[in-house]
């Protein structure tokens, strides 16, 4: 039977008793050495899914054992062909992983995702442009304006929103980078500014949220959306 994989630790790290992992019924976990490091591992099932079951329960896997000292925690969905390969690929990759390992102790990754407040980014870009006010509350004017040379109000206002987010975007990672050890810039999605992963030091935890909430409350067109602490999934690699 394939062998699924949920992450790498050192040899010496000890599982809960009677882990259980993803499947249906699940799986028990255990460990494959490969020189100073173990894999966590379990049976693979035959068709594994993406299902909420399964994903919480790779989650626990690592989280659980990473309560003793860092894991390097792998995505969902990781098999290989047997528990020797396992093996092969630790003795293989070993100094990277013991690297990575280290680089990891004591941290945890923060998600943070980060939006517009349309309506006040509006206000935001309007009062940053005299121009832009002056046109806006000729617009609303009873006799309104006249016909436009140039680009349009709705051209302007949109290149303005474009500035800002670029600028928002500095603008956040420039304030919380000093909080992290490491940052990761993931894709944006469709109505996101940003999606950014922080690995935080965990006696720094308090200070990093805190200067979350300082951004919001002083930048208030701005919505963030933090998720963590979680298992260093954007920091595997080497930065």
């Amino acid at each position: 039977m394939s062998t699924y994989v949920y992450g790498i630790a050192p040899a010496d790290r000890e599982l809960p008793d009677a882990i259980e992992g993803i499947g249906d019924p699940p799986m028990p976990v255990r460990t494959v050495r490969g020189g100073d490091l173990v894999a966590l591992c379990s049976d693979a099932p035959p068709e594994p899914k993406a299902e909420r079951r399964d994903l919480l329960a790779h989650q626990h896997v690592v989280i659980e054992a990473a309560k003793d000292g860092p894991v390097l925690p792998l995505r969902f969905g990781g098999i290989s062909p047997d528990d020797a390969t396992v093996a092969a690929v630790l003795k293989e990759h070993h100094d990277l992983y013991v690297e990575r390992l280290k680089a990891l102790e004591g941290k945890d990754e923060f998600n943070l995702k980060v939006h517009h407040d349309e309506e006040a980014v509006l206000h935001a870009v309007l009062a940053d442009d005299p121009d832009l006010m002056a046109r806006h509350a000729a617009g609303r004017a009873p006799d309104g304006e006249g016909p436009e040379e140039g680009p349009s109000f709705g051209e302007l206002v949109a290149l303005a929103v474009a500035d800002r987010e670029k600028a928002d975007v500095t603008l956040v990672e420039r304030t919380l980078a000093p909080y992290a050890a490491a940052v990761v810039r993931g894709p944006r999605g469709a109505g996101r500014l940003a999606d950014l992963s922080f690995l935080v030091e965990r006696d720094r935890r308090e200070e990093f949220l805190e200067a979350v909430r300082t951004l919001h409350q002083e930048h208030a067109h701005l919505r963030e959306q933090v998720t963590g602490p979680l298992p260093p999934y954007s920091f595997v690699q080497a930065g």
